[in-house]
């Protein structure tokens, strides 16, 4: 149990300071978002917004499993981000093609880790 709540400690630190981050470096995130995504500044600050509040929803247990499924699909989501990073490095000097294909593998941790921290535990739920 005491490593469900690291993972949990882990996903919440996670999106909750990357929610932040939307705001603090605008920039940045305007920079990696794909230039087919229309309204780049208001979809970064409503995934901002939506990360802040999911990770506050993992608090609580009774909403943990459902906030873990949004925080599944929000990662799905911003996954066109990093994958857009991956094939055009060059837009991005610097990080190097090793630390993007790092990026991608990451994100894949990241979404076991917010499965498996998130999820109903069915010996501890019952009654």
């Amino acid at each position: 149990m005491i490593y469900r709540y690291c993972g949990l400690a882990i996903v919440f630190i996670w999106f909750f300071a990357g929610g932040i981050g939307h705001f603090l470096a605008t920039d940045f995130f305007l920079s990696i978002l794909p230039p087919y995504v229309p309204f780049g500044l208001a979809v970064i600050y409503l995934s901002g917004v939506v990360e802040i509040l999911l990770a506050g929803f993992i608090v609580w247990s009774r909403t943990r499993p459902m906030a873990g499924w949004g925080l599944i699909l929000l990662t799905i989501a911003v996954t066109p981000a990093n994958i857009h990073m991956w094939l055009h490095p060059e837009l991005f000097p610097g990080y190097s093609p090793t630390m993007l294909s790092v990026r991608l593998f990451i994100q894949v941790l990241l979404l076991l880790l917010i499965w498996w921290s998130t999820r109903v535990d069915v010996e501890h739920e019952v009654g």
